[in-house]
């Protein structure tokens, strides 16, 4: 136990002089560290909302909202492909509900084929079992001559759990988006998501940004239909423009033409010295908006953005590249946020925020500082205790591989570019104490090992080999709550068990590697003939 390889020396000391190195761009301004090279450690620990500041926000999506597209997609899905089959069935009455979708079929011997074409939509029809795209979530019964599609327990919960982690792929691509430094969002329960943005003392741009589902349509104006009437023309509907304080209708048919979906970038610009926002589709939307245009010269085109006309530009000529401009009045950080949104892509549903609060600087550096003295407190009481309980060699020892062990847990944090929150504090606070179990154990094993009549070489190595098995048990166990604690927990109780973890890899090292090799190197040089512990 007290020899040590040149290689096995090599790598404690490696190690060591990582966690340094990692360590060492804490204590630098962010101008130095930029100077570093990349192949350096150059980066600091990131500091969380509680010691940062900054602002939290609890969203909620519209779940109803969820539904209600699911039916429409289902009744759309349901007309496309009843409507390939030739020669064509006669159908009517189409309802759609927040769960439900129905429509009676006129050709009542054509039923069969009817329940043959929804297969591929449901799991049961009129009780038997059927294999389709649809999945488990829907339920078709048959009244007569009616077919009527349902939304079952499961489909509601598969759909809303779907959207909302659409939704946190499309907000985090949306928070990304403005140069937020590590923000945490993440799920909580069936529909809510928590947003944590460090160092955004004012919200409001993030809220408008969140705000809006971004949801883009192309769609032709309907000449031929007065906007201001009481009743427009069937597939076509009323769309308003806010122009100069001011809502212009638009009767614009409610047939998509192109969707925004099938954007892959959008960049604000300038034309004519005013901010534009210019947008490309990909190869299918490209192609349709070349169809589109092509056939309908002079005809009005309207973008429609959340239900309301951004623009409703006259289609000059035929656009082949699959580009264009969106015109609408913009300032240029309306511009931006508008491509930032269209970038990101839409929200499968509105998202509402249920809470907001605002963290200031202020409070996150009383933590800091909280901290720092709480850490300097406990820091300075375990090396005392050592020191005086153990004598100068041990006690020099143990404290050394303490020290080492801090620059080792910060030296991890840096380099996983983790989140340091005040609970994290915590747990290196705690750690600071759990540090030194290793050793305590060891050292009070030799101290048995001495009374008894053991040489120090002897003694030595025997408290090592006979304290390693409990050592080991104890920060095994430790680490399994840590590890539960991050499995089941959140956010800062995540950053809790993150250190603590963390401190318990780093003190298993130093205790076990660092603090012996010293010690057998001041063994093999003094060869004491009486060891005091």
């Amino acid at each position: 136990m007290l020899y040590f390889a040149k290689w096995k020396i090599a790598v404690i000391l490696a190690v060591c002089l990582l966690g340094l190195a990692f360590t060492a761009p804490n204590f630098m301004s962010s101008q130095t560290r930029q100077s570093i090279p990349d192949w350096l450690p150059n980066q600091s620990i990131n500091l969380g909302l509680d010691l940062q500041g900054g602002s939290h926000l609890l969203l909620q999506i519209d779940s109803e909202a969820v539904l209600r597209d699911r039916m429409t997609d289902l009744a759309e899905a349901m007309r496309n492909d009843l409507g390939d089959i030739r020669p064509r069935i006669r159908r009517s009455g189409f309802q759609i509900g927040d769960r439900s979708v129905s429509f009676q079929v006129r050709d009542t011997e054509r039923m069969d084929e009817v329940r043959e074409v929804l297969r591929g939509l449901v799991t049961q029809i009129g009780g038997g079992l059927a294999v389709g795209a649809g999945g488990p979530d829907l339920q078709i019964t048959a009244d007569g001559n009616r077919f009527i599609a349902t939304l079952t327990e499961a489909g509601e919960k598969a759909r809303l759990a779907a959207a909302v982690q659409q939704s946190i792929e499309i907000v985090r691509r949306r928070v990304d988006e403005t140069g937020v430094n590590e923000p945490t969002i993440q799920r909580q329960g069936e529909d809510r998501i928590i947003i944590q943005l460090p160092g955004v003392e004012d919200p409001d741009r993030i809220k408008r940004l969140l705000g809006r589902t971004a949801k883009m349509t192309f769609h032709l104006v309907d000449l031929s239909a007065d906007p201001n009437a009481d009743r427009l023309p069937p597939g076509t509907m009323r769309v308003f423009e806010e122009r100069d304080g001011a809502e212009i209708p638009w009767a614009v048919r409610k047939k998509v033409e192109v969707s925004g979906e099938h954007l892959v970038d959008a960049q604000p610009n300038y034309q004519d010295g005013r901010p534009v926002v210019a947008f490309r589709f990909d190869a299918i939307g490209a192609r349709r908006f070349g169809q589109i245009t092509s056939q309908n010269v002079g005809r009005p085109f309207a973008i429609i953005l959340d239900d309301k006309v951004v623009s409703a530009p006259r289609i000059e000529s035929a656009i082949l590249q699959g580009s264009g401009i969106i015109t609408g009045g913009f300032s240029v950080q309306e511009a931006n946020d508008l491509a930032v949104l269209l970038r990101a892509g839409a929200l499968p549903a509105p998202l509402t925020i249920l809470e907001e609060r605002t963290v200031g600087p202020d409070l996150g550096r009383d933590s800091v500082a909280a901290g720092e003295t709480a850490a300097v407190i406990g820091f300075a009481a375990v090396v005392v205790f050592m020191f005086l309980a153990y004598g100068p060699v041990f006690g020099v020892a143990a404290n050394t591989a303490l020290i080492t062990n801090l620059f080792l847990i910060f030296g991890a944090l840096s380099a996983l570019q983790a989140t340091l929150t005040l609970p994290g504090i915590a747990g290196i606070v705690l750690t600071i104490g759990m540090a030194v179990d290793a050793n305590v154990l060891v050292f009070e094993r030799i101290r048995e090992e001495l009374s008894n009549g053991r040489s120090p070489f002897n003694a030595v190595e025997a408290g090592y080999q006979r304290a390693l098995t409990t050592i080991v048990d104890a920060n095994v166990t430790t680490g399994f709550a840590a590890a539960v604690l991050f499995a089941m927990g959140s956010g800062p109780v995540r950053g809790f068990a993150v250190t603590l973890f963390l401190g318990i890899v780093c003190s298993m090292f130093t205790a076990i590697l660092l603090s012996r090799m010293i010690i057998a190197f001041w063994l093999r040089r003094k060869r004491p003939n009486v060891l005091t512990v």
